[in-house]
């Protein structure tokens, strides 16, 4: 069975002065699925999703989105798309339904009042589509914000950090919504700093890093890479040496050291080991346990260890850090 490509770019470069922004970016995105972009700071994702968004030009390389070549037929790429970025670009002086209309007479969608009600009634916005939107919860606007990027019905649909600053409860309502697209046929690239996000959204992910993919896969395939993370917990600070021998021993990785909580873990790929055999050797070895697990690799550990970057705050060991993403991209207009 042939894949068909939503967003197929080869070797797309991009530099700003001195700086190689993108060098040789190579993505495949597969129609109907929805692909996480993710990367450390400066990796180069906000501007490939410039590039790939025609906000920027490419100084090499070649990309076709929806089936339009990026370069070539600009316009017909910008038709094919939509965008939602980090910030709401909707008028907070209108209301929500003044604001869909609007974008409908922009994009010259017939039927305007019919999509914009649609639309109001699929995000749950219908009850507050005659209030300004400037009354509305951050949640209601950006969800405002993602109906008025799909009033064309794009083929390809970006979004930049959808759900930053939302509440659990918002936050969930986008991604039904993200659901609900990928349901109906459209492709979705999604930037995130939420690693829990890309986990439950994307199909596919692709780990930027360097101006390049570095990695792509499913979620459970990029998890597989790196192993299951084992961590034990010791009664005393004078344990964890101990701790620490044992896990080197099983793992064959070096272990990391959280002092305050006095755990030692380590990274394995050994399909054999569990933890009825870490605590039989730990025991042997006289360590005294007040805890220890056995846990499949996080998202959070793929891309500190794939990517080898920490973030901001974050501290060796098991990661806990999570990338920060690009800046907002409003809805292109033709």
């Amino acid at each position: 069975m042939t894949t068909t490509y939503a967003v197929l770019s080869e070797g797309l470069e991009k530099r700003f002065g001195e700086v190689h922004a993108v060098r040789g970016l190579d993505l495949a995105v597969a129609e109907g699925t929805v692909c996480g972009i993710l990367g450390p700071n400066g990796a180069g994702k906000t501007t490939a999703v410039r590039l790939l968004t025609t906000l920027l030009r490419p100084d090499a390389g070649s990309a076709r989105v929806a089936g339009r070549d990026l370069v070539r037929e600009p316009g017909a790429v910008r038709r094919s798309i939509g965008v939602t970025g980090q910030y709401a670009s909707v008028d907070g002086d209108l209301t929500g339904r003044e604001n869909l209309r609007l974008f409908a007479r922009l994009h010259r969608v017939r039927g305007t009042a019919a999509r914009a009600a649609e639309l109001l009634d699929r995000f749950g916005l219908a009850e507050a589509a005659d209030r300004p939107s400037s009354t509305y919860s951050g949640g209601m606007r950006r969800r405002l914000d993602l109906a008025a990027s799909l009033i064309r019905r794009p083929e390809v649909l970006f979004l930049d950090e959808p759900t930053a600053g939302l509440d659990p409860a918002s936050r969930n309502q986008i991604w039904e919504a993200v659901h609900a697209l990928k349901s109906e046929g459209t492709t979705v690239l999604l930037t995130t700093q939420y690693l829990e996000e890309a986990d439950q959204l994307a199909d596919d992910i692709a780990l930027v890093d360097r101006g390049r993919v570095a990695h792509t896969g499913s979620p459970a395939e990029l998890k597989a890479l790196i192993g299951s993370y084992a961590e034990v917990v010791v009664a005393h600070a004078e344990a964890m040496s101990g701790a620490a021998a044992v896990l080197d021993q099983l793992t064959g990785n070096t272990p990391s050291f959280d002092q305050e909580r006095r755990a030692v873990g380590a990274v394995t790929t050994d399909t054999t080991l569990t933890l009825p055999r870490l605590v039989r050797e730990l025991d042997a070895a006289g360590v005294p346990l007040l805890d220890a697990s056995l846990r499949p690799p996080t998202l959070d550990d793929v891309f500190l260890r794939l990517t080898g970057s920490l973030t901001p705050g974050s501290t060796p060991g098991p990661p806990a850090g999570l990338p920060a993403g690009p800046t907002d991209h409003k809805e292109l207009v033709t």
